[in-house]
């Protein structure tokens, strides 16, 4: 039953996203006024993904708003994956170049793990090394997968209690799901990770306190899913018929969530966000600043 008198709100990651990014450019700036060089991204493309190729301008308009320096290696769909990783040593050895971001998916041939293996840990600013993995899961990572940045950023701003808190995660990627699992137990929380096995999915949903749904089902978290007053995080996007849908009912969660993050201007804007700061941490870890 909706309760009328709880109000919900509807995250707005963009203004929080803009909020850091203003941080992020004042840090970049002492360093570029003091004649330093300022942290430099490289991201490479293989393909010409119309999708890929939008996202890495965005990736690079990001970099360039917070004074950020972006460099891009481009390669034909024709590449083998000895050439993408030769582009990636090149890019570890390059002591201008503080992040290395690797465009994903790549073609069919070309393992994205063989890949992520090769790049320089202390670049390795997507945070996909299975060294990085190790660290986070030991609690010593100096950088961390963005979207679970992003998403524990966003309760934290929102003044989410997280130690001793429910928290529930429907979906076990290691982009996602496994991480941000593991940064909600770091913050003492008590974790439940649900995936597509998972019995009595909706009764542990309804337990949760803070509910993260990263799986890509179009809307599966309905309204009789949530607990009154928990904080529901949407990450996942399904395009169902050209439009684009998250994995919550949004509009049924109002008046049960105290807090819901929408599909559009939620949890993605966050993203690029924590990039760019990780982005700066590798600068930081790499020079001694």
């Amino acid at each position: 039953m909706v309760d009328q008198t709880l109000k919900t709100t509807v995250v707005d990651g963009l203004a929080l996203a803009q909020d850091i990014r203003k941080q992020l450019a004042e840090e970049v700036g002492r360093y570029a006024a003091a004649g330093k060089r300022v942290p430099c991204l490289a991201v490479v493309l293989v393909g010409d993904d119309p999708a890929s190729a939008s996202y890495i301008k965005g990736k690079q308009r990001a970099c360039s708003r917070v004074g950020m320096e972006a460099i891009e290696r481009r390669l034909p769909a024709s590449a083998s994956e000895q050439d993408v990783l030769l582009v990636v040593e090149e890019l570890n050895f390059n002591d201008a170049v503080d992040g290395i971001l690797v465009q994903l998916p790549l073609p069919k041939g070309i393992s994205a793990n063989q890949i992520a293996a090769a790049i320089d840990p202390a670049k390795d600013v997507d945070a996909l090394h299975p060294m990085t993995a190790g660290r986070l899961l030991l609690g010593t990572a100096t950088l961390t997968a963005c979207t679970p940045l992003g998403v524990i950023e966003i309760l934290d701003h929102y003044e989410i209690e997280m130690q001793g808190a429910n928290a529930v995660v429907i979906g076990r990627s290691n982009i996602v799901g496994k991480p941000v699992s593991l940064l909600l137990q770091r913050r003492d929380a008590t974790v439940t990770m649900c995936h597509s096995k998972t019995r009595n999915l909706q009764e542990i949903c309804q337990q949760a306190d803070i509910l993260v749904a990263a799986v890509g089902v179009p809307r599966l978290v309905k309204s009789d899913w949530i607990k009154p007053g928990a904080a529901v995080i949407d990450v996942g996007v399904s395009n169902i018929d050209g439009d684009l849908v998250g994995d919550v009912d949004t509009e049924g969660v109002m008046g049960i969530a105290r807090i819901v993050t929408p599909h559009r201007r939620g949890v993605g804007p966050m993203t690029i966000t924590m990039l760019l700061r990780n982005t700066l941490t590798a600068y930081r870890a790499r020079t001694g600043e």
